[in-house]
């Protein structure tokens, strides 16, 4: 089910949350929390009923070693780390299945000339979500930094739909003392209207930004052959632009619909395309996932304790496993390798004191990272090339022809003047005025969550609501695209 679906927005979620409230009211707390696990079950296979054993099962296997790690001995009489080894890698095994299988053979293929069938399979929803999520309860459970609740408790802590598919990922630490507190068994009126605002806020960004900048993408990166210098721009551009509005409008809507039940998710997103250098970059880019990196795989790898080299080395192979968790292709992992090598710079960079510009630091990050998002977005190894080579200009530079009359002299220079200017991306007159307009919003204005800090129920704010609800449901009704981190 989507968020931005009208099923959703006025049928599960006003039903799920009076039913939820309602029985609570009534003290009947166990069955609030069984409605709860009933309808983010319900909003998961919605999808595809067919992968809902495999959820519950995931589920199932994670409370009975965690529940075990979480005493101070196992009585199974095998030791916990050992038990910790088994719990990880029974997720990565599930993952590793569904995920990589498949690219795993292609490769295999590819270097013994072998023709092993591929499985064709399809990838379960939240996947990659879900197993982090829940390799984070282990490891939690294993530095006893998890209370032991029940198996119900621990069912609202993977399933909880407002985070469920694409995060943020959650710590069963941070989550489950909320849902324990009896004062947020209790309708808040001010977590209502916080939460109904940041939704909203989330809903336009992502029907009204996102899904305007998703065809121009789709059309550069899978459709055309090639494109002129700023065809380019404009495709890569409008993909670094669609993702961060698609995936942060997602995540406004997660945390506003947890906030009216009560529950405040973390933090995921805080103007990336602000950052002054990578490093920046990752403390304000899908927060929760550098969060996981950083104290699952770089610290335990030995983060920066083991010196210079080893602290490369630990950000190079932290970064390649972040671009592998995002897909099974090699543009994944090179994007991976691109940012753990631009951490490396970083780190080199700030050794020898000098310092940059703050404009031309930001300049460099900006346009890294967007760079970065074309082998990120790339279906293969030619689409990434061919928006390369047009940024470059390549395939010589097109402007409209209504600039002709003013600018007619750089015809002398091989530029050309054309009606069809971007007719590679689909887009028109309009395009890079959204373009331009959208890198002001990004770059100069405030994020959704610095407006929320100063959210106050006022008549203003509510107009601003009613505004910004009303422009998503009108766009809703031609556009209805998923979230591009379904596909993750």
């Amino acid at each position: 089910m989507l968020f931005n679906s009208y099923t959703f927005i006025f049928i599960f979620l006003p039903v799920t949350f009076f039913l939820y409230f309602y029985l609570n009211r009534i003290r009947l707390t166990e069955a609030s929390k069984g409605i709860l696990v009933v309808s983010s079950l319900l909003f998961y296979s919605w999808w595809n009923i067919d992968y809902l054993p495999l959820i519950l099962l995931s589920i199932i296997f994670n409370y009975a070693i965690g529940s075990s790690l979480a005493r101070q001995r196992v009585k199974t009489g095998i030791s916990r780390r050992m038990l910790l080894l088994v719990g990880v890698t029974g997720n990565l095994g599930l993952l590793g299945y569904y995920k990589y299988f498949d690219f795993f053979l292609t490769n295999i293929n590819y270097i013994l000339g072998a023709n092993f069938q591929l499985f064709h399979l399809i990838l379960p929803l939240a996947i990659s979500f879900f197993t982090f999520q829940q390799i984070a309860y282990l490891v939690d459970s294993y530095r006893g930094e998890t209370k032991e609740y029940d198996f119900l408790n621990y069912t609202i802590f993977v399933t909880f739909f407002p985070q469920l598919i694409a995060g943020p990922i959650v710590h069963h630490k941070e989550m489950m003392p909320q849902f324990a507190n009896a004062r947020n068994k209790v309708i808040n009126y001010q977590n209502i209207g916080r939460g109904l605002f940041i939704f909203s806020f989330g809903l336009f960004k992502k029907v009204v930004i996102a899904d305007t900048f998703a065809p121009w993408a789709n059309a550069g990166f899978d459709l055309s052959t090639s494109l002129t210098f700023f065809e380019a721009w404009a495709t890569s551009l409008s993909y670094t632009f669609q993702l961060y509005f698609d995936f942060s409008g997602y995540t406004d809507m997660a945390i506003g619909a947890a906030l009216l039940f009560n529950i405040k998710l973390p933090l995921n997103f805080w103007s990336p395309y602000k950052s002054g250098n990578i490093q920046d970059f990752w403390r304000r880019w899908h927060i929760t996932l550098s969060r996981f990196l950083r104290d699952y795989i770089y610290i335990p790898l030995g983060g920066n304790r083991k010196g210079e080299a080893r602290t490369f080395l630990n950000l190079m192979i932290t970064f390649i496993l972040g671009g592998i968790w995002h897909g099974a292709g090699w543009t994944f992992i090179f994007w991976g390798f691109m940012h753990g090598a631009a951490l490396v710079t970083h780190r080199l960079w700030q050794k020898t004191g000098l310092k940059l510009n703050a404009v031309i630091a930001w300049f460099l990050t900006f346009n890294f990272v967007n760079i970065a998002w074309i082998f990120f977005r790339a279906k293969e190894w030619s689409d990434a090339s061919k928006v390369l080579k047009g940024m470059l200009g390549y395939n010589g530079i097109v402007i409209t022809d209504k600039l002709q009359g003013k600018l007619g002299f750089l015809s002398d220079y091989g530029v050309q003047f054309n009606s069809a200017w971007l007719c590679g991306l689909n887009g028109n007159n309009f395009t890079p005025i959204w373009l331009i307009v959208i890198f002001i919003v990004a770059v100069f204005f405030k994020n959704s969550n610095q407006y929320l800090e100063k959210f106050r129920p006022t008549y203003i704010h509510l107009i601003f609501i009613i505004i910004l609800f009303w422009f998503a449901l009108t766009n809703m009704v031609t556009v209805n695209t998923d979230f591009l981190y379904f596909n993750f």
